[in-house]
């Protein structure tokens, strides 16, 4: 996580305009370890709103952060239905399993056939920009502290999500080769759980939206004769 990122302005509890500010010590720390807890964590629950001009796309699922691993559900919203049904990726493949009227959830276990295989795309597609993103939210250690402040981190302001109350940051890119080189906002609870992460992509002018534990994570098991390579780290 390297590059920096821009300020903007959010309104604070009190209603009024919040300026960024540096990070206190405390929150450069949550910020540092928020990516770690979701690995030791194995995985995470996620909805993953993907922009796109003909109406979106909404992916409800899983990624488990140690197989860097994400299986769920992909509906479009608008016009842009044409990729519904389940979807598993890597951070080299894209399995999709076309579906007319795909379920709310995905099955536990994946359907043995009618998968398709593709190469995740690294730049161009928000899509696969937005499915490499949410496998690298998750790292198996700590950030360096030092150098977040230094990469453009700054605090924001406050916000609820899902009932929790969370401080936002501007933190380092999430993925710098997968399109996504603007801004990274966390949305990070008091102990340094990510709720939410909105993250500006190149192809797109509204941003990726990460939201976790909206529901029960569901380890994520692999199609059937296919194995996942690790990330990267």
């Amino acid at each position: 996580m390297a590059a920096a990122v821009t300020a903007f302005v959010l309104l604070g509890d009190s209603g009024g305009p919040t300026a960024p500010r540096a990070l206190t010590s405390d929150e450069v720390n949550r910020l540092a370890v928020t990516r770690f807890l979701n690995y030791q964590a194995g995985g995470r629950a996620v909805t993953i709103t993907v922009p796109n001009a003909t109406g979106g796309l909404v992916i409800t699922g899983s990624v488990d952060y140690r197989t860097h691993t994400g299986y769920g559900v992909v509906r479009g919203t608008g016009r842009d239905t044409s990729s519904d049904g389940l979807i598993q990726w890597t951070a080299t493949t894209v399995l999709v399993h076309p579906m007319t009227d795909p379920p709310a959830t995905a099955p536990a276990s994946p359907p043995a056939s009618g998968w398709y295989s593709r190469q995740l795309r690294t730049t161009g597609m928000s899509l696969d920009s937005s499915l490499a993103i949410a496998l690298r939210l998750g790292n198996d250690r700590p950030d360096n502290a030092a150098l977040l402040p230094q990469n453009g981190a700054a605090w924001v302001g406050r916000d609820t999500v899902h009932g929790h109350r969370t401080d936002i940051m501007n933190g380092p890119d999430a993925d710098t080769k997968a399109g996504s080189s603007q801004t990274v906002r966390y949305w990070i609870g008091s102990d340094g759980t990510m709720h939410q992460v909105q993250v500006s992509i190149a192809s797109e002018s509204q941003p990726v939206v990460f939201d976790f534990d909206t529901r029960a994570y569901v380890p994520v098991q692999p199609v059937p004769g296919i194995t996942p390579a690790p990330g990267p780290s």
